[in-house]
């Protein structure tokens, strides 16, 4: 198994079978089963439904997020012989939950935990965009980030290394222009990759706990995981806690946030009776 995040330039891999897009097949809402669940993440206006619609083809299922205005679309794909459900997240800023579209993503991506998580960021405003990517990256390593509108940095005269935004990142970058199909080759290898384990990323944290912050972080992880036995990333929900996020506490003193993994189509095992009276 390899543990190196980079990607292979399409140049490189010519000669391969996976290397051209008609390996793709476009299942669109014909999804009675999949063996991996793709997120896809990103700002407004990075381009994120162009992704979506070239994997999935013109054919979505949409609706609502159980108990959210918020618009839901997935779709389907089948690459190198696996079948993949993607689902659309609502573009979003940040993950810290100041608003429902917010909301909805970060408890897909937190409680879901989608096989990988591929973040669209626009090439001309990375700075900006990144921030997103970085949030996502506390939560989980099996991340792709779709270097987009890399035909506007062009335009534009910018020059984006995205090697060694790969290297600093600790993930793959893949850069791409997908209203030209230009570089979904490379997304799609990419996603497979993180999918079943060839590719492991092994991003640089952002956060870097002074013993005070361990110390307590330490003690929040053992409670919660005592109070809910199999929560997902319990490291990312005791951080919310300590910086005051009042969604994430609401959800943690009601017992409500079992059942947003629930929700989410991951099941928390039953906490023993001990446990639950603490």
């Amino acid at each position: 198994m390899s543990t190196t995040p980079s990607v292979a330039p399409e140049s490189a891999c010519t000669g391969c079978p996976a290397h051209h897009l008609s390996n793709l097949r476009r299942l669109g809402v014909e999804m009675e089963d999949w063996d991996y669940v793709v997120a896809l993440a990103g700002n407004p206006n990075v381009g994120k439904s162009t992704v979506f619609n070239s994997l999935t083809g013109l054919r979505q299922h949409t609706g609502n997020w159980p108990g959210k205005t918020v618009t839901r679309a997935e779709g389907g794909f089948e690459f190198g012989k696996q079948r993949y459900k993607i689902v659309d997240l609502p573009g979003t800023y940040s993950l810290l939950a100041t608003s429902p579209d917010e909301e909805v993503a970060r408890d897909f991506i937190l409680f879901g935990q989608p096989d990988v998580t591929v973040v669209v960021v626009d090439a001309t405003r990375l700075e900006r965009n990144l921030n997103l990517a970085l949030q996502v990256l506390e939560i989980t390593p099996r991340v792709v980030v779709c270097l987009n509108l890399m035909d506007q940095a062009r335009r534009l005269g910018l020059q984006v290394d995205d090697r060694r935004l790969a290297r600093d990142l600790g993930i793959p970058v893949v850069p791409a222009t997908a209203r030209y199909r230009e570089g979904l080759d490379t997304l799609l290898q990419a996603i497979a990759g993180v999918a079943t384990g060839d590719i492991v990323g092994k991003p640089h944290r952002s956060l870097q706990e002074p013993p005070a912050l361990r110390k307590a972080l330490t003690t929040l992880v053992e409670h919660l995981t005592q109070l809910h036995p199999g929560l997902p990333n319990p490291r990312w929900v005791a951080l919310r806690l300590l910086d005051g996020d009042e969604r994430i506490t609401a959800a943690v003193r009601s017992g409500e946030i079992a059942d947003l993994a629930t929700a989410q189509g991951r099941p928390l095992p039953t906490a023993p009776a001990a446990a639950s009276a603490a």
